[in-house]
Formats: C-alpha cells, structure tokens, sequence
C-alpha cells in the first residue's frame, strides 16, 4: 500500500483515482447484491405467513405433504420458530428404547409442555410429525436439527443440539438429563385440518390448551 501512495500532487491524483474506482467497483457489487436480493426475498418470504397474522397470532396452515421422512421445515407462528418433523420408522422405534428413555430427564413428558393430546411418547398428535416450539428452554437459543447418529456424539441417535450451552433435545424434543435445559421443548396447540394441511395454533375440538399455560418457552 505504501508504494502505491506518492509523495506530492501526482501521487495525490493516483490515490484518488484509485479510490474513486474502488469506490465505483464496490458501489456496483452492492446494488447488483441487493437486486439479487430483491429476487429472492418475494420466494422466501411466501414460505411463511405476513408480518400481520404473525403479530396477531392467529392460527397458520401449514402445508406438511411435501415433508418428506427425516426432513424438517421451519414455520413462524406468534414470532416463535416452529420445527416440523416428519420422523422415520426407525426414529420412531428409537424413542421408545429404554436406552434412550433412561437419558432423558422428562422421557413420560410430565411436565406441563404440550397439550394433553401430545402427552405421549412421540409427543404428538400422530406419531410420524412432530411440532415444536423451537426454543432452547435454557436461554431462548434456537437448537440446531442434527437427525444423523452420531453427529453430535458417540452414541447419538438424532435430535437437536444447541450449541449455545450444549443442551440436547431428541426427536421427540425431550430434554436429556444433565444438560442446561430443564424442560422439553414446547409444543404449541395444533390440529390437523386434513391429511395435508395442519393448523399451528388451534386445538383440536375438546381441548382448550393454551401456550402461555406451559412451565417455561
């Protein structure tokens, strides 16, 4: 750099040239970064409800047909990140083996974080689609979907991590024991409208749950 900057009037005029094109050069990244931006943000932002129903907090459809076993979507209801598991057999079977339940400091989900209708071993409402609250109930860390065994640690069979404090969830976001977290993730209220579509946010006829009920988000 300090060759390039001369000493007197020329040297002057260089460095400002120099600058003015790095300016224009940056200028130029910028706006096309932003236009690109532009193109995207109509597709991303379609994938979740507007900004009003969000701070209105009323019910959401959520398409689930294109969830396809092992993967997770993320929805947005009353602000709060909602994972959406679509968990395999062999998950499944998983949750229910006395090695994994004997690790969990909540494995019979006795606490108050879910609806009486999820108070069961998948915590849910059908046992393949799991809905959470996505929110580390140590410090409010959003955890990270780790559906690999052994992606966290040996002898891990798929869950979520947060990698704030190292707290983990399995995929029936039920808390293991010796961690930060002291509860389960939460579920919300939700009911299925039909076979695709499942509603965040509204209980099934019978059930009055409510979120704000629960031990902690």
């Amino acid at each position: 750099m300090a060759d390039t900057v001369q000493s007197g009037p020329a040297g002057a005029h260089t460095h400002d040239g120099e600058t003015r094109r790095d300016f224009l050069t940056l200028a130029a990244g910028a706006i096309a970064g932003i236009g690109a931006a532009s193109a995207v943000w109509p597709l991303i932002s379609s994938m979740n409800p507007s900004q009003d129903v969000i701070a209105a907090g009323v019910p959401v459809d959520i398409d689930i047909s294109p969830i396809q076993p092992g993967q997770q979507i993320v929805v947005v209801w009353r602000s709060h990140p909602i994972f959406m598991v679509r968990r395999t057999a062999a998950e499944l079977k998983t949750l229910q083996d006395p090695k994994l339940t004997g690790q969990l400091r909540d494995p019979n989900s006795e606490q108050l974080q879910q609806p009486p209708y999820a108070q069961n071993w998948h915590r849910s409402v059908k046992p393949d689609l799991l809905v959470v609250v996505g929110i580390c109930t140590h410090l409010g860390c959003i955890p990270e979907f780790k559906p690999q065994p052994g992606s966290v640690l040996a002898g891990w069979e798929g869950g979520y991590f947060c990698p704030c404090h190292g707290s983990r969830y399995d995929l029936a976001a039920r808390v293991f024991d010796g961690v930060p977290a002291p509860y389960n993730l939460p579920v919300p209220p939700h009911r299925y409208v039909n076979d695709k579509v499942v509603r965040v946010g509204e209980n099934p006829p019978g059930s009055s749950f409510d979120l704000n009920d629960i031990e902690q988000i």
